[in-house]
């Protein structure tokens, strides 16, 4: 009997620390070890497979907005892994080995739900693109063929690019983004040299409503707003925006605030379904590991939110029933004393 991806996924979702080919053949009266990893081999899932299976469930508005962010699945005790390379994690903020994963999540704003409706692996050496054509891929497929409706684009200072960023204006999509302190500002229209953002003066008015300023690179003619966001005392963000009716540094900080639902989307997929647990060397079989785990989380959040709990609930709950099963009737049974 062959496993499929159906098969592959509710594995997945069932257990609750051991993601291995071994433990899925150990714990099922069908599929052998061979059998297993014959299927992670052959398949071929696609980031198409998770956009039909997540596109009847999401909650579109025209106020949405598309969160893109990367992540490394933390590959650093592997010596074979084909795909691993090594990169900046944000989690142990310096380079680790590991197998680079860039998403796009649609956030409704009005709900506060989010789906992951597609996804790249980083693979330079396989297709030569960077994590920004990626992110630029994935956007106007976005638009042009999945025909989302949003308003916004939310992104990290890494994929802060004039290039990016004028796309997205060009789309007539607003996007909001973080700057690297260092990055080149004027705010003096012309009158004083570019300095770094980190150095520009605030009033107190333009603390609250922001100010207007041209990002170096860009035509003279192209204003951007930008903002001060004081995140927490030791740290500031400067935000920059093409939409330029924003007065308001609160509502920045409120809308960047949504970016961390990617965060949380990287979390719940590395803990509750094992993205980054499979030992299998070949790029095809991490491929098809990475897209079952998306798939699993994409069921257990569907799950989740018609039941009105979360993921971690749903897995908890799992392994709560067999402690109560073995509880009533324990298979193996403490001796007398």
């Amino acid at each position: 009997m062959k496993p499929t991806s159906r098969d592959y996924c509710q594995f997945l979702i069932s257990t609750q620390v051991n993601y291995t080919q071994t433990n899925f053949a150990d714990h099922h009266s069908s599929f052998s070890h061979d059998a297993i990893n014959r299927y992670l081999q052959d398949a071929n899932l696609k980031p198409a497979d998770v956009w039909n299976l997540v596109k009847d469930t999401i909650e579109y508005d025209d106020e949405a907005c598309l969160v893109f962010d990367d992540s490394v699945l933390d590959k650093n005790h592997s010596h074979r892994i084909e795909l691993v390379r090594r990169q900046y994690s944000g989690n142990v903020h310096g380079l680790i080995k590991g197998i680079g994963v860039v998403n796009c999540l649609y956030v409704n704003l009005k709900t506060g739900h989010y789906w992951i409706i597609d996804w790249r692996l980083y693979a330079p050496d396989e297709d030569h693109k960077s994590k920004l054509d990626h992110v630029k891929e994935m956007f106007d497929n976005a638009l042009q063929h999945k025909k989302l409706r949003c308003r916004t684009v939310l992104m990290d200072s890494w994929y802060a690019t004039k290039e990016l960023m004028k796309h997205i204006d060009r789309a007539g999509k607003h996007f909001y983004c973080p700057l690297k302190s260092n990055r080149k500002v004027d705010d003096s229209q012309g009158k004083q040299p570019y300095q770094a953002v980190k150095d520009v003066k605030w009033s107190d008015q333009e603390q609250r409503d922001g100010k207007l300023i041209k990002l170096y690179g860009f035509p003279g003619e192209e204003k951007l707003k930008l903002f001060r966001v004081v995140v927490t005392p030791s740290r500031t963000e400067w935000i920059v925006t093409n939409d330029l009716t924003q007065d308001s540094t609160d509502d920045t900080h409120e809308m960047c605030a949504v970016r961390w639902k990617i965060e949380q989307y990287h979390r719940e997929v590395k803990q509750v379904v094992g993205i980054e647990k499979c030992q299998c060397r070949s790029a095809r079989a991490q491929k098809n590991h990475i897209a079952c785990a998306i798939l699993a989380w994409v069921h257990l959040t569907t799950l989740a939110r018609s039941m009105k709990t979360n993921i971690y609930s749903i897995k908890k709950k799992m392994l709560s029933n067999y402690l109560k099963a073995e509880l009533r009737n324990p298979s193996v049974r403490m001796a007398s004393i």
